[in-house]
């Protein structure tokens, strides 16, 4: 046995620890990526829509 007392839960309070900011930096990883896709799939959605207000000026432009 080492040479710590029996009731000596430091190992335990250190895993405890590294297991919270473990799981708060994967939380953090997460929250970045879908605030990524989430500006992405905005960004996609007015280039469509920018594209489809083009598409229909040059049709009613034109007066197809």
């Amino acid at each position: 046995m080492s040479g710590r007392g029996w009731d000596d839960d430091s190992e335990y309070h250190d895993a405890a620890r590294r297991a919270d900011r473990a799981a708060r930096f994967g939380w953090a990883a997460v929250g970045g990526t879908v605030g990524a896709l989430g500006c992405v799939l905005i960004a996609a959605a007015v280039v469509c829509a920018v594209a489809v207000a083009a598409f229909v000026y040059l049709v009613v432009a034109r007066g197809y």
